[in-house]
């Protein structure tokens, strides 16, 4: 489990393929290589992987096919920074919200607001497949690229959430274009919820459940 609190960024070193999908090689912090021993689970961008191999300036880790064909990390450029959370230990705080590190589908930012006296912040948009809306309501938590956030106003097929200053520069929000795409996990209470709904409940109720959250 993990918080959607990015604590350290890294660096996307190389990207090899091996049978069955590919092995990353990222450096990061110190801090972060300490907290990614043989085995160890990390959140990279989102997406949670095993360390399978550390050294004193990088750590490695195995995707399977699976991992390829449902997230960003088969297409990052080299060099490219990626978000970096170790796995959430007991008595450590939760100050974000429960993430599982299991992504659900591929967004894109459609818009950012334009940088006012050196700041981005304001209302960014997001694209997020419609199988996601019964999982995503205003006030609830989604999780971007790893990073923990609240949704303000969503549809079908899309969101937004209002970003402050110290969330874009401190993590790759900052260098994120339109047309970008992002790894997206739903709250996995809105995951349950929306389960439970298409099991038990008529189209209808999950229609209305999908359109207006929450308080349908």
């Amino acid at each position: 489990m993990f918080t959607g609190l990015i604590r350290h960024l890294g660096t996307l070193e190389s990207r090899s393929s091996r049978p069955g999908g590919a092995r990353l090689r990222i450096a990061a912090p110190a801090d972060l290589l300490a907290r990614a021993e043989l085995g160890a689970s990390i959140a990279v961008n989102g997406a949670c992987l095993t360390s399978v191999a550390v050294d004193g300036r990088a750590w490695e880790a195995d995707l399977s096919e699976e991992t390829l064909a449902k997230t960003t990390l088969g297409r990052l450029a080299l060099g490219a920074a990626v978000h970096l959370e170790p796995a959430l230990r007991v008595g450590d705080p939760l100050d974000g919200h429960l993430v599982s590190g299991h992504v659900d589908a591929v967004g894109r930012l459609l818009e950012r607001p334009r940088a006012q006296g050196g700041l981005d912040e304001g209302i960014w948009r997001f694209a997020m497949p419609a199988e996601l809306a019964p999982m995503t309501a205003a006030k609830g938590s989604i999780c971007v690229d790893g990073i923990s956030l609240t949704v303000v106003d969503c549809g079908t097929d899309w969101f937004t959430v209002a970003l402050i200053p110290e969330t874009v520069i401190r993590t790759a929000l900052a260098s994120m274009r339109p047309g970008d795409p992002v790894n997206l996990e739903a709250d996995p209470i809105g995951r349950f919820v929306a389960r439970a709904l298409a099991l038990r409940a008529s189209d209808e109720k999950l229609a209305r459940f999908a359109r207006d959250g929450w308080g349908s």
